[in-house]
């Protein structure tokens, strides 16, 4: 068959290429942050308390350096996936404030 493409008609948008140099950094600030939340446990110097408060501050960093650099959630085109992952997370929520309320009485 012949195309019908015309000299006016657009080509095709293409992705941009990300250099290696962002997934580097990422990987390097991932490294990061599982250092320091195995440093603060290991330690034992910290009120147990306040670990966990720094364990779940550094696992969510830790996912949203995943979702944005490893995921390319940060991109354009990848809203259906954002609004799930935020529907499951707020159905996780939801599960267990009901759990605790359900333990409690």
């Amino acid at each position: 068959m012949a195309s019908n493409h015309t000299a006016t008609e657009e080509s095709p948008k293409r992705h941009k290429v990300e250099g290696p140099k962002k997934h580097i950094v990422a990987f390097i600030f991932s490294v990061l942050l599982t250092f320091i939340a195995f440093a603060t446990v290991i330690s034992g110097e910290i009120n147990k308390d306040f670990t966990y408060i720094i364990l779940i501050g550094l696992a969510v960093l830790q996912v949203f350096v995943q979702m944005a650099f490893w995921m390319h959630m940060k991109d354009r085109g990848h809203t259906f996936a954002i609004i799930g992952i935020l529907t499951g997370v707020f159905i996780v929520f939801t599960c267990v404030i009901m759990a605790e309320y359900w333990a409690w009485w």
